[in-house]
């Protein structure tokens, strides 16, 4: 799973960049909201996955780092935790940002979708969910890193 993830935080940010292009440039807005609810649905389905993986079967992510065939000396493990609540910030308020971003555009906009007057919000809240999206790709390839490939 934590393969499965990787490659969804790699494919995450040029899905998200083509389904802006959608939006802005071709102003297809059935095809953007079509494709942010696909994304959230894969997104949710393969980070629960992870979860489950990660501390129900393999027992948490220090028990993955332990079976390293070089393990992490007591600094490098220091610098891994620090690199993981980096990545919890953005992982943790990235979701919650996206569902309100959905949640809200569901409810306040035509169906099919169109410019309206909740538009100007959502941009504001489509680029911050935008941002924090591509900072939880960033800093969850920097901690799949430090921890598992260094």
């Amino acid at each position: 799973m934590l393969d499965v993830v990787v490659c969804a935080l790699v494919l995450v940010v040029p899905a998200i960049i083509y389904s802006l292009y959608l939006v802005k440039v071709k102003h297809h807005f059935v095809a953007h909201r079509n494709m942010q609810l696909g994304l959230a649905a894969v997104l949710l389905i393969a980070v629960g996955a992870f979860e489950v993986d990660m501390q129900l079967v393999q027992g948490g992510w220090q028990e993955v780092v332990a079976k390293r065939e070089v393990p992490l000396d007591a600094e490098q493990l220091a610098a891994v935790r620090q690199v993981l609540w980096i990545h919890l910030v953005f992982a943790v308020s990235s979701p919650l940002l996206w569902a309100v971003t959905i949640v809200l555009a569901l409810k306040r906009m035509p169906n099919p979708p169109a410019p309206c007057p909740h538009s100007g919000l959502h941009k504001k809240l489509g680029w911050a969910s935008t941002l924090d999206l591509v900072l939880t790709s960033v800093t969850g390839l920097w901690f799949y890193y430090v921890a598992f490939v260094r």
